[in-house]
């Protein structure tokens, strides 16, 4: 016999078989048992989520001779058998892609009539309904009045991905039932009983990264997990090897692409994308992926420090999380959702466009440069850029003043002993020294001599008054600097010992901001001197 698929091979027969749709199958299972079954369902949802087979086994459920307690199909009667092989006629599906039109549905009609040979039931399932739709509709309509009142003994299950196709006439004839996308956790849980059951062996993480990539259908994963088997047969399949085979990016590369972005390293990131497309990616794959991975950050960066649970939601490892959690800091909120418009711009735009490669050095362009678009989240990524720059020349700033006083402390020489005792200054000297104050201070450490340049000399007759003219100098003299320093220019001057203070003005005397004061000219008489050329009038 020729190899059969796995997603073939380990279709579900019966309800107990089906995962991830647990409050459709209870409600099923409720119906058959209390007889309460309708004569017209929906069944709704993304592909490969289990319609059609959900939709087979209750047609085997609702015949079955011998049905379990729950209402499951025993799966060895002589209807359920007929039913899997396809040789009882009860059971009839048809693909509405391919038998659209109103006279398919005519011949439906006349069929229904006839009531069934074996079984209690005969149980018409139409996949891909809304494919009726084509054509004006008018399939849809011929087949309103039977699916209204059909015969007792026929029931209607209606398949679709597309629910939004279905005309509401017929939404209104029928039980409507969801089926929702399964989880990594529940389709990882399958994979890991299948690859058991086929003998072979695969990392729990490589069973993750396929389930993340069906996004949420079992058929899916089971081919993806077939394509990956299949490849590297004979060997355990790890994450590696998935990623070779699905022609994926490891999440480590999208968390190196955004530092680049972050860092403006323009010629990093093209690297990175022209290093995954010589690998073999596809473009528009890549940008898919990165947009969900900015989505992840964006979700850390938004949610609350508290929520524990947020790795259940993003579907990531803790590696991962723990990466993503110190990147999405760096960044804000408003950047990252303006970088997901543009990348997801660029998805719609590449779909028709030979030039991919250059569209998308074009967005990674985009994101560096806020300055190319005027929109209100560029503006506010601009702004951002602007703060952190002045705050790290803030940062230098402090650093460069701390060092300083260091520096002059560091090299600071020991001032000479004199042989006698250095006398006190007089009034007379205090004076010669606020009429001399630049000269005197441009023979000091060349440090401190910065720091007394922005200071004013005066005296109250007795003692030399050091005025700050900002907070800068007061606080640098006042605590960083030994006062021996500048008794050693003092005494290497005037070969006496200066009583000083080093004073800083209040807030509402104002510092001194080096203007130059023009107050001594506001009372000047200005003259008008006219140009000798010029004729009098």
């Amino acid at each position: 016999m020729s190899y059969q698929a796995l997603y073939r091979k380990f279709r579900p027969e019966t309800f107990q078989d089906v995962k991830g749709q647990d409050a459709i199958i209870t409600t099923l299972k409720n119906q058959i048992k209390s007889g309460r079954i309708g004569h017209a369902y929906l069944f709704t949802g993304t592909r490969g989520t289990g319609k059609t087979t959900v939709a087979k086994i209750f047609a085997k459920a609702v015949n079955c001779e011998t049905p379990a307690e729950d209402g499951s199909p025993c799966g060895n009667c002589a209807v359920c058998k007929g039913i899997s092989d396809g040789s009882l006629m009860n059971v009839a599906e048809i693909d509405a892609a391919s038998n659209n039109g109103v006279d398919n549905i005519r011949s439906i009609i006349n069929e229904v009539s006839y009531s069934p040979t074996m079984g209690k039931y005969k149980v018409y399932i139409i996949d891909e309904a809304h494919m009726l739709s084509a054509g004006n509709g008018g399939a849809f309509n011929a087949l309103l009045k039977t699916l209204e009142e059909p015969p007792a003994y026929v029931i209607f299950i209606l398949a679709t991905t597309e629910v939004n196709k279905v005309p509401v006439t017929i939404l209104s004839r029928c039980q409507r039932y969801d089926f929702h996308r399964m989880s990594i956790d529940t389709m990882a849980d399958r994979m890991k009983e299948l690859v058991q059951i086929e003998g072979a062996e695969a990392e729990d993480r490589a069973l993750r990264f396929i389930a993340r990539t069906a996004d949420g259908s079992m058929r899916d994963a089971l081919s993806l997990l077939d394509q990956c088997l299949a490849f590297h047969f004979g060997q355990a399949l790890t994450y590696d090897m998935a990623l070779d085979v699905l022609g994926a990016v490891d999440s480590g590369v999208y968390i190196s692409f955004m530092e680049k972005i972050l860092k403006q390293d323009l010629s990093g990131a093209i690297g990175i994308l022209d290093d995954q497309i010589m690998r073999g990616r596809e473009i528009s794959a890549f940008i898919n992926d990165f947009i969900w991975h900015m989505r992840n950050m964006l979700l850390l960066n938004s949610a609350d420090s508290s929520e524990a649970d947020i790795a259940d939601v993003l579907g990531v490892s803790t590696d991962t999380l723990e990466q993503l959690k110190s990147l999405s800091k760096k960044v804000d909120a408003d950047s990252l959702m303006r970088f997901i418009r543009i990348f997801s711009e660029l998805s719609g735009e590449i779909r028709y466009t030979p030039q991919k490669r250059v569209l998308t050095e074009i967005a990674i362009v985009k994101l560096m440069r806020p300055q190319m678009e005027e929109d209100l989240s560029s503006v506010k990524q601009r702004l951002a850029q602007i703060e952190r720059k002045v705050n790290k020349m803030e940062a230098d700033s402090a650093k460069v003043l701390q060092n300083a006083a260091g520096i002059a402390a560091a090299t600071r020489a020991v001032p000479a002993k004199p042989d006698a005792p250095v006398p006190d200054a007089l009034p007379e000297d205090v004076q010669l020294v606020v009429s001399n104050w630049k000269r005197i201070i441009k023979n000091a450490n060349p440090v401190l001599k910065g720091f007394l340049e922005l200071t004013e000399p005066s005296t109250d007759g007795k003692r030399l008054i050091i005025k700050c003219m900002n907070d800068v100098a007061a606080g640098t003299l006042k605590e960083d600097f030994d006062r021996d320093l500048l008794d050693e220019v003092f005494a290497k001057e005037l070969h006496k010992k200066v009583e000083y203070e080093i004073y800083t003005p209040s807030k509402n005397e104002g510092m001194n901001e080096t203007y130059p004061d023009l107050s001594s000219f506001i009372n000047d008489e200005i003259e008008i001197v006219e140009s000798p050329d010029e004729e009098s009038t």
